[in-house]
This record gives C-alpha cells, structure tokens and sequence, in this order.
C-alpha cells in the first residue's frame, strides 16, 4: 500500500505553492537534523520538507496539500523516540509539531489540562505542581519529550508501576484524520472531557499507541490527579548480580507489594552517570534496584521495610531506606540519566521488551548470555517493577564488527522476550526497528486486522508509512 503520487507534476513546487506563507523549511542541514529520532541504525529517508505547524489549522491545511499530492506525512515532536518511529520516509511532508507548545487550560475542579502536543512533559509537571496537581506518566525523557510523542507512543515511565501509562491519563483529542472522516485534513473530536464515558468505539485510545500512522493530534485532553503532598521514601538495595535483583522484583511483586516506582540500573550505567555527572554514586555492586514509596503515614513505613526485606531475601548486598528528598532525588536522577549518560560513549540500540514480573530474573540471566555469546556489549536499566526491560547495546561508531554483533544481540533479546511470554516494545513503540518482532509476536491473523484498520482510517496511507504496519502486507 503506497502512497500516490500525483503524476506529471513537480510536487516540491506545488507543495511550496500549497504552504505557501507558512513555515516551511527547505534547507538541507536543518532537515538532516530533523529526518530522524533517537533510535541507532533505523533507516532514515529523505523528506521534502519541513513544516513547523502552529495551529491545527495549518496542520490541517498541510495534510489536505499533502493529500491531494500524494506527499506522505511524518508527524514529530522532540525526536527523543528510539524505535524510528518519526524518521522521515523518501520524498515526505515532516509535520514537526514542537511549536505547538501552550498549555491551553488547566481546569483543577475537574483534575484536567487541556494541551498542544508540543508542550514538554516536564513543563506541564511544573505548572501543575503551582495548582497542587499532578499529571504522573513520566518518561525517562520527561524533560525533553513532548506530549504528543508521549501520546503518539503511549509512554510510561518510572510511575507507571502504581499509577499507569500515558492511555490511562489521555480523556480525549482533538486529531485531524482522513478517510471515513472527511476530507484528508479534517479535524475530529475523540474521547471525551468526562470522567467515564462509554458511547461508541475508544477511538482516542485506538489513536494513543498508533505511531502516528492514523492521524495527526492536535490537542490533548489529560486526566489529572491531585499532588502527593507527603516526601515519598527510598528504598535501595544493592545486588551482586542482576539475576538477583530480578529475583527481588519477582518476590516483591508476588508478596503484593506495588511501590510508585521500583527500577534497576546496572554498574554500567551507574558508572557512565557518575563519569558525566558525578552525583557521588559509587558503583560498586553489579546493581541497584530503587523504589519509591509514596503512601502516606505509618502504611507507608511498612511497605518500605516489607520492600527492604524482599530485597534481603533476594540476594540483597545490603538495603538502605531514606525519607530525605535531596538523596532520593540524586538516585532517581541517576536513573533517568543513564541513557543520556552512556549515548555520550556512542551510537546506543535501545531495547525495550517487557517480560512477566516472575520471569524477569531468567530475561536478565538470558540478556547476560546473549551479550557474552554475541561479544556485544550491552548496560540494562530497567522499570524492573513491571518487568519492562531496556538492555542498552553498545558500538563505536566506527566499529562494523560491534555494530554487527549489537544487531546480532538485539533480535536475540527480541526472541527471548517472548519465549518468556513478554512483548517487543513496553513504551518505546514498534517504529521501523521492532516491525518484524511485532509480527511475529502477534501472528498474521491479528497483524491482518491492524492491516485492515489502518487501511479503513489511512485508505491513502498518507500518515507516517511504512511504520508499525508492514507495507508488503498491507
């Protein structure tokens, strides 16, 4: 399923022509900047172009151009993705939503925030925190990845243990759409602003997750909750092994304990923050689990010391707990700082599988085996409490073998995942690395009713080809 071309014409002229007085960018080196996100090693093409939209109107406007040229559509935010997900495709429109950034409405009697999908995740955090509120999806790239892209991708994050993922939090969206609803570039209304509702198809749910393969959003409705107003407390314990911590987070989830986060950085990571940012976190054990316990009053000792013991019981080195909020902060920080930390050595392929709680001390054991058997050198952080992992595979830029040998490493772990009963990607999004993992996780028969989907909803496939869906099946 391609998208069409108008014959006989030149199409960069005549989508100049179309856009004509807006924001268009042509320039070679800014659209090479632009062409692709984080993730190491997916293809990238060669757009025609770049439209920094400000309005849903000039994104609707855009898409109608774009339709009638036969010019595909690639929607960005901040590129922080790491799965290609919003790597330009050859001779496409990209539709870079980053100025589409004002927080439109905070309504606090009705714990909602109506956004642009441009606003930074953190900036939001910020703001809600003046009205005592709290929006609590928080990637580890809060403080640069926008909404829309946290939308686009359903992202979790280190709260997402006790408190959900990103579809969790979206009420409703304002998306401009074709096929069955109108005109290419029409604006629709999914959702709702309500605290329940049930009429008709989840349509806004359908369009979190889907990649920017269905639509544009324009607008973002957000459930909110009311901000924890107790310091939470730290629990970290210090293993020898990862296999051990994973043995910790096997038993705290089958002893029924949920913290607010519960996440594992290995030495390597440790080291690589502590190199760059030098916060005084000696890496001096094979690994750290650190969970945060965000109930209020004497419930919450105990569920900090009941975690403290089944990090004990797990292999633990030894445990500490704290309720000080600088030194939990410098642990956390550390944790979200590690990819950025470990991208300074070089080109990172990121993985993102999510496996059983109980199985994730066998996935970090087979993650260790595929690592030595490929020579690949791979550092894991992890949201360890739900069992989404991210082994973090390393190369030298100019180093073919290790390239290989990290490509190698990364299907394997791929395979391994779902032998276990896990998934490909927890948050990171299927994008151009993860098409053939997800097709053989779902099988044909599901992989032919997306098809069928994105074919209802996209009849032009316009918006964000040959990304998640397959284009030789579709």
């Amino acid at each position: 399923m391609e998208t069409p071309a108008r014959p006989g014409t030149d199409v960069g002229h005549e989508l100049r022509t179309a856009l004509d007085g807006l924001d268009l960018v042509e320039d070679p080196d800014v659209l090479s900047s632009l062409a692709h996100d984080d993730g190491e090693w997916a293809e990238v093409g060669r757009p025609l172009g770049a439209l920094r939209a400000r309005s849903s109107e000039e994104v609707g406007r855009a898409v109608r151009a774009c339709a009638e040229l036969g010019v595909p559509v690639v929607t960005r935010g901040a590129g922080t993705g790491l799965s290609g997900g919003a790597n330009a495709t050859e001779n496409c429109l990209l539709l870079d939503l980053s100025r589409m950034n004002r927080i439109l409405e905070i309504d606090a009697e009705n714990l909602r925030a109506i956004v642009q999908p441009g606003v930074i995740n953190d900036e939001l955090t910020k703001e809600l925190a003046e009205h005592g509120l709290w929006y609590p999806p928080d990637p580890a790239s809060s403080p640069w990845s926008t909404l829309g892209g946290n939308a686009a991708t359903n992202a979790g994050g280190l709260c997402c243990l006790k408190y959900g993922v990103t579809r969790d939090y979206v009420l409703g969206m304002r998306a401009v759409m074709g096929g069955p609803a109108g005109p290419y570039g029409t604006e629709v209304r999914l959702g709702r602003a309500t605290a329940k509702g049930v009429a008709g198809y989840d349509l806004a749910g359908l369009l979190v997750g889907s990649e920017g393969t269905l639509g544009v959003i324009t607008e973002l409705t957000l459930r909110l909750r009311p901000l924890p107003r107790e310091n939470p407390r730290t629990v970290v314990g210090a293993f020898g092994s990862l296999v051990e911590a994973g043995r910790a987070v096997a038993l705290c989830t089958g002893r029924g304990l949920r913290p607010a986060a519960l996440e594992l950085l290995d030495r390597s990571c440790m080291r690589a923050v502590e190199d760059w940012k030098h916060l005084g976190i000696e890496p001096d054990t094979a690994a750290l689990l650190l969970a945060r316990v965000d109930t209020p009053g004497d419930a919450g000792t105990a569920e900090a010391t009941e975690l403290a013991t089944a990090f004990t019981d797990g292999g633990a080195a030894w445990t500490e707990q704290s309720t000080d909020a600088t030194e939990a902060e410098a642990l956390f920080a550390a944790r979200r700082l590690a990819y950025p930390a470990l991208e300074r050595l070089g080109p990172v392929l990121t993985e993102d599988v999510c496996v059983p709680q109980s199985a994730v001390p066998d996935m970090l054991a087979r993650v260790e085996e595929i690592g030595e058997r490929h020579q690949a050198r791979i550092a894991t952080i992890a949201h360890a409490g739900d069992g989404n992992l991210h082994p973090l595979l390393l190369a030298p830029p100019d180093d073919e073998q290790a390239k290989r040998a990290a490509q190698a490493a990364f299907e394997d772990i791929l395979s391994a995942a779902l032998e276990l009963g896990g998934t490909v990607t927890g948050e990171h999004g299927v994008g151009l690395l993860k098409r053939e993992g997800m097709e053989r996780e779902l099988g044909p028969e599901v992989c032919a009713v997306q098809d069928a989907v994105k074919q209802a909803l996209d009849p032009l496939n316009l918006f964000n080809p040959t990304k998640v869906v397959d284009p030789a099946q579709a």
